[in-house]
């Protein structure tokens, strides 16, 4: 018999479907505890034996949140994403997630749960964007449950997520460029701020580069690498965020000489060092030319300078920013700005670097003008 109906008290059912043998020949039950008359038991039962004939049933699954968490992350997880990515993964399921649903089976989660989740981290005053990425992480891995037949549904697909704020883009303004840089022309990493602010490339990318990657006969760069500092300390190196994010980029004379100057010096110190010098050809390195870490950089050198030069607080991802809204306000066309900085698609540098758009806009309207004046 596929199903039956099983009375252990009054108002009290067992619902047991036989689902098979096992590789031990042994049979296998679903069973399910049912409260309420017995129409409630029939009607539950004739679901579930339709389910199986139609090959969509999933038996509850009783293991942990947290435990099939655990399982994503390690079998799924890590040999998809990049390690910062993985890290920060296991951040917000450490941080919002286990807290909070973490001890609830797995087959009893609710979308009510999770919504009541994203509504106290709103109360919380955590931000669209952070709830997003909890978001993001839960359904991915409850995505992967339902591939495995651990759920029916998606609980997440059911919630609904704060509205995004579109946060104001930071950036120097022309002026403030040419300060910051006049400030930075004795730092000894003075190298770094050209080549950030000329190319717009990310820091990771930057710091990342090796010699080999640099084409002084020419002229031009090669983004090949990304450095990226692991969780507890050290390093690692990657490839770049993207496909598109492989390119080549012009250098200009200035940047090709201040290059030259840079490597010069670091050549002296290699030879200082002798033996003691851990040379790993890197274009920005440390004194004993070891890879040169976004953290270190941004406190000791970047920082200090923005802060003497009194200009406003920025980061120093944000001279990437300062890169493409110069050269779309000078009137650069927005499909090379999109490939200079890598962007899988113009739509993502539009949508990015909307902020200039009126400033553009209005410089097709004064051309318009011109044009109509000659009528």
């Amino acid at each position: 018999m596929a199903g039956q109906l099983i009375k252990k008290n009054d108002n009290t059912w067992l619902v047991r479907i036989f689902l098979g043998r096992n590789a031990e020949g042994k049979r296998q039950y679903f069973s399910k505890t049912i409260h309420g008359a017995k129409k409630d038991a029939r009607k539950f039962l004739t679901a579930k034996l339709r389910e199986k004939d139609l090959g969509v049933f999933v038996e509850p699954a009783s293991t942990s949140l947290s435990d099939f968490l655990d399982r994503w992350l390690e079998q799924i997880a890590k040999n998809k994403l990049r390690e910062r990515t993985f890290d920060n993964y296991e951040s917000l399921i450490k941080n919002h997630i286990r807290p909070k649903l973490g001890l609830k089976r797995l087959c009893d989660i609710q979308s009510y749960e999770i919504q009541k989740l994203y509504n106290e981290m709103i109360k919380a005053k955590y931000s669209p964007k952070t709830i997003k990425h909890v978001h993001n992480v839960l359904s991915s891995a409850l995505k992967q449950a339902v591939r495995w037949k651990m759920l029916i549904q998606n609980p997440c697909d059911l919630c609904e997520l704060p509205r995004m704020e579109r946060t104001e883009m930071k950036y120097f303004s022309r002026e403030e460029t040419a300060k910051f840089l006049k400030t930075a022309k004795d730092d000894k990493y003075f190298a770094i701020f050209l080549v950030a602010i000329e190319t717009g490339m990310r820091p990771e990318e930057y710091l990342g580069l090796k010699w080999k990657d640099i084409d002084f006969e020419n002229g031009n760069l090669s983004v090949r690498r990304a450095l990226v500092s692991q969780k507890g300390g050290g390093f690692i190196f990657t490839e770049p965020k993207t496909k598109n994010s492989r390119r080549n980029l012009p250098l200009s004379k200035t940047v090709v000489d201040t290059l030259k100057a840079h490597r010069r010096k670091q050549l002296e110190e290699r030879f200082k060092l002798g033996a003691d010098y851990e040379n790993l050809n890197m274009v920005f390195a440390t004194g004993i030319g070891t890879p040169l870490l976004h953290g270190n950089f941004l406190r000791r050198h970047f920082k200090p300078i923005r802060d003497k030069a009194g200009l406003p607080k920025i980061r120093l991802y944000d001279l990437r920013h300062t890169t493409a809204t110069l050269l779309l306000l000078d009137g650069e066309h927005p499909k090379v700005v999109q490939e200079r900085l890598g962007h899988a698609s113009i739509v993502l540098t539009l949508d990015t670097y909307s902020h200039v758009l009126p400033t553009m806009q209005k410089t097709a309207t004064d051309k318009m003008e011109k044009l109509m004046r000659k009528i």
